[in-house]
């Protein structure tokens, strides 16, 4: 899962990306107001994390014209102002939550965990498809004769994006974009190999491949 994180305090982006991808996010980051909405307007973002006091302008114009724009990504404002007329002004522009600085990293990811499930119309931290479910919190995968799988945080990165759009057919280059981030440069061949150690574990029925297409999750194992 892609997601943008806009913050201007190199040292706190730097820890929050390292926990951020850790959990299982692909993590784009930028300093500046023009820079996030370029790459929320060019790229796949699938939330965002976002700091109100930018160099070069306001987070709550970014958040504003993200809005206006069509993008509707679940954003959670962050911000060293804690009074209450900030927070609902992120609110009415779009916002999904907010955290005044400073805060415990374990309820930031908390809180953006819960705006994702809720903008996927979900409660729990599971994504079910037919015999399989992914547990979001442990990164494992539990299937329905008992068995579990502790899971790598690229095949977990995979394997949730292909589980929460069942059916639906992602080529290679879409599942790299929400795999890695534009810095990374993965090889060719990277994305047959991660596919190929969740079919031993899911089944090739499982995990089909569509010529000339990609790959799709339709939930059968074999």
């Amino acid at each position: 899962m892609r997601l943008l994180l806009v913050e201007d305090d190199i040292l706190l982006a730097d820890a929050l990306s390292t926990k951020l991808k850790r959990v299982g996010y692909s993590v784009e980051w930028t300093t500046s107001a023009s820079e996030a909405l370029a790459l929320a307007a060019q790229e796949d973002i699938h939330a965002s994390v976002l700091d109100l006091g930018l160099p070069d302008g306001s987070g709550l114009q970014v958040l504003e014209k993200w809005r206006a724009n069509g993008l509707n990504f679940p954003v959670l404002i962050l911000t060293a102002r804690g009074d209450w007329q900030d927070k609902v002004a992120g609110l009415k522009a779009g916002a999904d939550d907010y955290l005044a600085k400073p805060f415990q990293t374990e309820e930031l990811l908390a809180r953006l965990n819960a705006i994702i499930r809720r903008y996927q119309g979900r409660s729990l931290a599971t994504i079910e498809v037919g015999r399989f479910t992914l547990d979001e919190d442990r990164q494992v995968l539990q299937i329905m004769d008992g068995e579990e799988y502790s899971l790598t945080g690229t095949e977990y990165r995979l394997l949730r994006c292909l589980m929460d759009h069942p059916g639906q057919v992602f080529s290679k280059n879409q599942l790299k974009e929400q795999l890695y981030n534009l810095q990374e440069n993965p090889g060719d061949n990277v994305i047959e190999a991660y596919i190929l150690r969740l079919r031993k574990i899911v089944g090739a029925k499982t995990i089909v491949t569509r010529r000339g297409q990609g790959y799709t999750f339709i939930g059968q194992a074999t």
